[in-house]
């Protein structure tokens, strides 16, 4: 993961207003036919990703990995600045140290180590391996949870914590999408705004 992906929080930039995804009912997976169209991804997108790809995505209907988090509370701060003139990239979910992490999608769990910037951290993939999940700044894993393991969606993953470069005071969980790295950086691909692509509230199961 390049320096410029995985550098999680600023510790000067105002959270951004609230934004409300377009509401979108959660009908079961095996009922494509009944979920509502994706909805339209605003903001720029690497060459990389696709129309299909994010499609593909929307088929995913993610969930907001956080317990108890609802999609129209979530803040948009995916493009927020960093030092250098970088963007975000991706989402810092607010919630009280000891929140229950939840697996965005079906996945396999595929990093877990312990660094300075994204401290305790996770890599997931989804089941396909088509795209990549980032949990950053956990207080710590779920017990048991080991790379190579499959989770199942909703299921806890680990707790809301400050660890690497964030901030002690503001828990948070840093929470990226990116379609599928090509080659052996399979963790460094493109980003993509997960905010259009929540089709369920943080619930766990």
């Amino acid at each position: 993961m390049s320096v410029a992906l995985l550098v999680a929080c600023s510790r000067s930039s105002a959270p951004p207003p609230v934004v409300s995804p377009q509401p979108v009912a959660a009908p079961a997976r095996s009922d494509p036919a009944l979920r509502p169209p994706r909805p339209t991804y605003v903001g720029t997108l690497s060459s990389a990703v696709s129309a299909s790809d994010l499609d593909l995505l929307w088929e995913r209907q993610i969930m907001v990995p956080l317990d108890g988090l609802r999609r129209a509370a979530v803040r948009d701060n995916y493009l927020a600045g960093r030092g250098g003139g970088r963007a975000h990239n991706a989402l810092d979910l607010m919630a009280p140290r000891d929140t229950p992490v939840l697996a965005a999608d079906d996945c396999v769990i595929g990093r877990m180590f312990s660094g300075p910037i994204g401290g305790v951290v996770i890599y997931a993939t989804d089941i396909e391996g088509r795209f990549v999940y980032y949990y950053a700044h956990l207080d710590r894993y779920r017990s048991g949870l080991a790379a190579g393991d499959r989770v199942p969606k909703g299921s806890v993953i680990g707790y809301v914590g400050s660890t690497g470069n964030a901030q002690p005071t503001a828990p948070h969980l840093h929470f990226q999408v990116m379609k599928r790295g090509v080659g052996r950086a399979w963790w460094d691909g493109p980003p993509i705004n997960p905010i259009y692509f929540f089709a369920l509230d943080g619930s766990r199961r």
